[in-house]
């Protein structure tokens, strides 16, 4: 009973590491992570994409009112998987230091900065008692100096930058077709198919341009850029 009482000690505190070195709330936010739709994104010569599972539960709700592609700032934008309240969260964190570098500096925050300092807000909460982890991981997609970057944070506060990568359901099945099927001299649209392709790969139904959100940030103008249906819809023809 006792060494019963001592693993529920350690299942609860956030604050406090098991015998074997894990914090136990920080592994539950992440299965909180797998539970959530996928969410793909690759790295190109000509700049970086983002393409996310939107699949509704009923047909009565809006597809437009689903948050997993967000802006965070012209030329920074984000893709998330788990709690769609806590991404919201700290996309709101990443746009208000987006903000504050272009009234102190006057000018665009540089994305690998950009995600330490969210990664640096979520490991905060690993160590604080009386609250929990996040329980989301985002993909941070820019441009910066011209060139496109990538970078996957995870609810332990840590980041790691990517060519290719996916988060959420499926993320193995998904992972291993990037890892297949990604080469180094990709355009921006053959970034998009590859990332289509990737999702389709990750699921057992066909990939409708309601249940798919697509955006790209371009090297050249350094814009993000979210597609609308209709644009969707003109690269899962050319998939099919």
């Amino acid at each position: 009973m006792q060494g019963q009482n001592q693993q529920q000690a350690y299942d609860r505190g956030i604050t406090i590491f098991s015998p074997d070195g894990r914090l136990y709330q920080v592994e539950y936010a992440r299965e909180a992570v797998k539970r959530g739709t996928a969410s793909i994104g690759v790295r190109t010569e000509d700049g970086v994409v983002l393409v996310v599972d939107k699949r509704t539960r009923s047909p009565l709700l809006e597809g437009s009112s689903v948050e997993k592609l967000h802006k965070v700032d012209d030329h920074v934008g984000a893709a998330s998987a788990g709690h769609v309240a806590d991404a919201r969260k700290l996309v709101d964190h990443a746009r208000q230091q987006a903000q504050v570098e272009r009234v102190r500096y006057d000018e665009p925050i540089g994305v690998r900065t950009l995600t330490k300092e969210v990664t640096d807000h979520i490991q905060q909460y690993t160590q604080v008692g009386g609250a929990r982890p996040f329980g989301v991981a985002l993909l941070i997609a820019g441009v910066s100096d011209g060139e496109a970057r990538l970078f996957e944070t995870d609810p332990s506060g840590t980041s790691n930058e990517w060519k290719a990568v996916a988060i959420g359901s499926d993320r193995s099945t998904i992972q291993e077709f990037l890892e297949d099927e990604y080469v180094e001299e990709l355009t921006l649209d053959e970034g998009v198919d590859l990332a289509l392709r990737a999702l389709d790969e990750g699921r057992d139904d066909d990939l409708s341009p309601e249940g798919v959100g697509v955006a790209t940030v371009d090297a050249e103008t350094g814009v993000f850029h979210e597609f609308e249906t209709d644009e969707t819809a003109d690269y899962l023809t050319e998939l099919e």
